[in-house]
């Protein structure tokens, strides 16, 4: 563990000016703070802090921000409090140990809701300071480096594959590779034990094999450019083994079918030389097709700039080269740490992280904690294509996205008004994938809205996250005007009108927030009716719900024995005036079904019982298939016409829905088949109905 002095040093080698006295203050806090507190491997638990600060002085960070890594436990676990740190270490520093602080107080229903709440709360206070995800970065790298020590295996498990999920990518996406690949090795190394020791074992045979190879291509790489007039520092190293890994996953080859474990690095003086020394290595070896790729003209996402490309050197052999100049190797090793400067009138380097506002624009739009970390993997996960707007701005998307996507990356309104798209000048569908360089111009009308079928082909987790909030919302708007149809039939049961204040009190009796929340509580069929005539004029069902008689109670069926137990099936629910039979099961409830019920078409004749209804028999349950016009005010309608034919919703499921139609399941209390088919006649003669069968 550093010690104090030692730590303060590191911060005053590379910053003279740094504030010296937070950094002791900080120090001194953090250890009393944490006092007798052991971690898993049994050091004293402010180690970890101490360390975690370590790692940040080497990224050359500011007083604040190596501050802010001693302190970042404090509040989780200790009695220290935000107001304490805001006093003692200022604005700056409280503001970005809340940020990296763990909600660990939140009362999760599921270990994905408690993540996806962490990770909620961590991208806030990130877009806000860049400098609290270094912070974290740093402390689940250190998390990671000690992994080991935890004895149960599946909490080991749980934080490693968090690990691999959210936290390497976010390393990758600023352009921390260094981060990225030792926390993505630790990850492997703890979920996949087995290939790692394998792949790590064969590599050590290799290295033993051809123990100076890496050391004589390096060596010939740089004389060869020596001898072009080009200056080079040239190194060679093997891959990681997760990298390796998942090359052999993704192509289905063993370790020794992969001939591009190797990879060499040239560091040139300018960005020119760079192009001249592509064009020495070319000249020399042949290259990989498809492998060469230009990431100085279109930089990745997150900053990265290099050349890329693959040759086939000496014995069939292929090793990957990179080519770059100093600025360009110090933002590939520490991405966007490398030149954060924290000074009073530094500008912050948005055009490097504009990737975080797509994330925190997802935050707004995802309704569960599972669509958050499933949006969130997206955005970090996928590989990236570059397209351009008719005005030539370069617009950065994940591989396979289609003009949906590249609507929404420009702007949430364009998504949302998208009609078509044009490609390269020509007119194309709005599925159609976009390809690396395409121009893309999207074609708008103020009267378009997203559709749901958008969500067949959309892949950004932005454009995903905006077509379903606009779906719900839709969806919550129709279900609120269906319920506030039912709700006005029901109220016409009371046995007085109700006054002005009824509803205001039914509310707070069935502990709704607002009258749409209960609107849709009636149309989804989470209350009774009686339940709502209770809440709004108490006493006036004395207990009873005013329905139809349904099929749950006592039904006049002739041909049954008095006292023989039967069920109505719920596949074909027959009412009265249907034909009827009863199905014998060996010790079960005689079933009655229709006559025409398909289920019978498996059964033999003599299991049958020949039966009809009695005189008496009213009431029953029926369902419906009822395809609708996908237009506004069409759910409301057929509502209004059912209750017009004293029939009762009971249950209502939307099963298909496109651009033009949506199909859905009604189950309805009618008196008798013929009222059913009465209904069904005046649905079918309605506007907004385009087809309604028994279902």
């Amino acid at each position: 563990m550093l010690r104090q002095y030692e730590l303060v040093d590191r911060v005053l080698s590379y910053d003279p000016d740094a504030d010296e006295a937070l950094l002791n203050r900080a120090y001194v806090f953090s250890v009393n703070a944490h006092g007798t507190q052991k971690r898993a491997s049994g050091d004293p638990y402010f180690s970890h802090p101490i360390e975690v600060a370590g790692i940040l002085t080497d990224l050359h960070l500011d007083a604040e921000t190596i501050a802010t890594a001693i302190l970042h436990d404090t509040i989780e676990d200790t009695v220290a409090t935000p107001e304490d740190i805001h006093r003692l270490f200022g604005e700056n520093v409280a503001r970005m140990v809340d940020g990296v602080t763990k909600l660990s107080k939140i009362e999760a229903q599921t270990e994905s809701e408690r993540a996806a709440e962490n990770l909620r709360k961590f991208l806030l206070a990130m877009s806000d300071d860049i400098r609290v995800l270094l912070v974290k970065l740093a402390d689940r790298l250190h998390n990671m480096r000690t992994l080991h020590f935890i004895k149960n295996e599946e909490k080991r498990r749980r934080i490693a594959r968090e690990t691999m999920d959210i936290y390497a990518p976010l390393a990758e996406r600023i352009g921390m590779y260094e981060f990225m690949k030792e926390m993505q090795t630790l990850a492997f190394k703890e979920l996949e034990p087995e290939a790692y020791e394998s792949i790590t074992r064969r590599l050590d045979a290799l290295k033993i094999e051809g123990e100076d190879r890496i050391a004589k291509i390096a060596s010939g790489l740089k004389l060869l450019l020596g001898r072009n007039g080009i200056e080079a520092e040239v190194s060679g190293r093997e891959k990681h083994p997760y990298s390796i890994w998942k090359k052999m996953s993704e192509r289905h080859v063993s370790l020794e079918q992969l001939s591009d474990v190797m990879a060499f690095r040239a560091i040139v003086k300018s960005e020119e030389e760079c192009y001249r020394t592509l064009g020495v290595i070319h000249r020399r070896w042949p290259m990989v097709p498809g492998r060469f790729k230009d990431y100085i003209s279109t930089p990745k996402r997150n900053g990265y700039r290099s050349l890329h490309t693959s040759i086939i050197h000496a014995e069939n052999m292929r090793v990957e080269i990179q080519i770059r100049t100093d600025d360009m190797h110090a933002q590939a090793e520490f991405g966007l740490a490398a030149h954060w400067a924290y000074k009073q009138d530094a500008v912050r380097p948005d055009t490097q992280v504009s990737w975080i506002r797509d994330l925190i624009e997802i935050l707004d739009h995802a309704e569960s904690p599972e669509e958050l970390l499933e949006h969130t993997r997206m955005a970090m996960y996928q590989d990236r294509i570059f397209a351009f707007t008719p005005k030539g701005e370069l617009i950065q998307l994940p591989k396979g996205a289609t003009p949906v996507d590249f609507a929404y990356a420009v702007h949430s309104n364009l998504g949302d008004q998208a009609v078509g798209a044009k490609v390269n000048g020509r007119v194309v569908p709005l599925r159609t994938e976009i390809e690396q360089g395409d121009q893309v111009s999207i074609l708008r009308s103020k009267a378009q809205e997203p559709q749901a079928n958008w969500l067949n082909f959309a892949i950004t987790g932005k454009a995903r996250a905006a077509i379903r909030r606009h779906i719900r919302h839709k969806e919550r708007d129709e279900t609120v005007r269906l319920g506030r149809k039912l709700y006005d039939e029901i109220v016409q049961r009371l046995p007085t009108p109700a006054g002005s204040e009824a509803l205001g009190d039914a509310l707070k009796r069935l502990k709704l927030p607002d009258e749409e929340a209960l609107m849709e509580a009636i149309a989804r069929r989470k209350l009774t009716d009686a339940q709502v005539l209770e809440a709004v004029m108490p006493g006036s069902t004395d207990g009873e719900d005013h329905a139809m008689p349904t099929q749950s109670a006592a039904i006049d069926i002739k041909g049954l024995t008095p006292g023989v137990a039967f069920h109505l099936s719920e596949d074909c629910r027959p009412v009265p005036g249907d034909r009827i039979v009863g199905l014998r099961r060996p010790g079960q409830p005689i079933e009655v079904h229709a006559i025409d019920c398909v289920n019978l078409a498996d059964t033999d004749d003599e299991d049958w019982v020949d039966l009809t209804w009695g005189d008496k028999a009213e009431g029953g349950t029926a369902r419906i298939n009822v395809t609708l016009k996908n237009e506004p005010g069409a759910l409301g309608a057929i509502a209004t016409l059912i209750g017009q034919h004293k029939a009762n919703i009971l249950g209502m499921r939307m099963d298909n829905r496109d651009t033009t139609f949506h199909t859905n399941t009604i189950d309805l209390e009618v008196r008798n088949a013929a009222h059913l088919m009465r209904l069904l006649a005046a649905l079918r003669a309605a506007d907004a109905v385009s087809s309604a069968e028994r279902a």
